[in-house]
């Protein structure tokens, strides 16, 4: 008989060595995206931010959203929102997934959940991403035939929203307590979107699937065809085209954010190991100080 593994616990050695490396008063974002691989709705981009202030003790629980059950997620979001000096989370829509492709929505969530940090006064010194790409930062080769999503102003002002640099860690969702609490943010923002979906396309069941290629969803559209929500461009089922690399990511995707909801790492390392991941920005919050003033 296999024995289950220990659910990682999320520290905080790499956020508080990053915070060593700027001035005083500094501050380091965490950010985790969910809905990557999804049929229908937004990819969606968490932020949460801490500084010299933020305490020791992370809220209890917090693990990576994936290895949580939708009730823990949901339970996280006021202790979470209380630990760090402030979060939120950034959508980019299907409509612009299809016209830029999912990397550059990605980069375009990504932007706009720092807007909603720089709206309240918050620029953070180093961002630390999930993976080993950097998917926030300006590729440093654009593909001429895929366009570059729009600059994202700070929110009331005509001042683009910088990008600071980015580090990359394997697994920091699992590992780094900053990107733990970005991808709780950001899982239960996404999800909770995708459920008030729901009543207006019920054959989908997006209540229960998220929009990710669970088999109802998948019959759905053999049956009823995609609605407005659904990511066109990747050729969906049901829709004349063979399935796509994009497809096979998708069904991985859901395998890994949303069968394996609450499970141990095990149960989803193989999804993910085999490629998946788990608008404006919404308004966001911070703790400690005044901000924008």
């Amino acid at each position: 008989m296999t024995r289950r593994r220990k659910r990682p616990k999320p520290s905080r050695t790499v956020e508080t060595a990053m915070l060593a490396e700027l001035a005083e008063g500094s501050c380091v974002a965490g950010m985790d995206e969910v809905g990557r691989g999804a049929l229908a709705g937004p990819v969606s981009v968490g932020v949460a931010v801490v500084d010299a202030t933020t305490s020791r003790r992370m809220p209890r629980g917090l693990a990576d959203s994936k290895l949580l059950t939708a009730q823990a997620r949901e339970a996280l979001v006021a202790p979470v929102r209380a630990w760090c000096v402030a979060g939120g989370v950034g959508h980019a829509s299907p409509a612009e997934i299809d016209e830029f492709g999912i990397m550059a929505a990605l980069r375009l969530a990504g932007r706009r959940a720092l807007a909603g940090l720089a709206a309240q006064g918050l620029r953070p010194g180093l961002v630390l991403l999930d993976g080993n790409h950097d998917w926030l930062a300006p590729p440093v080769q654009t593909d001429l035939f895929t366009p570059e999503p729009p600059e994202v102003p700070v929110p009331g002002t005509d001042e683009i929203v910088p990008v600071p640099p980015v580090r990359t860690q394997i697994k920091a969702d699992a590992r780094c307590a900053v990107v733990a609490a970005a991808s709780v943010l950001a899982k239960v923002e996404r999800d909770a979107m995708m459920v008030a979906h729901a009543p207006n396309h019920p054959q989908y069941r997006w209540e229960g699937n998220k929009g990710y290629s669970a088999p109802e969803h998948l019959a759905a559209l053999r049956e009823h065809g995609p609605c407005e929500l659904h990511r066109r461009s990747w050729r969906l089922p049901g829709q004349g085209d063979p399935v796509t690399d994009d497809m096979a990511f998708a069904d991985k995707a859901f395998a890994a954010e949303e069968y394996a909801d609450g499970q141990s790492p095990d149960a989803t390392e193989d999804a993910e190991q085999d490629g998946a991941r788990d608008v404006a920005p919404t308004a966001g919050w911070a703790r400690h100080r005044s901000v924008g003033a």
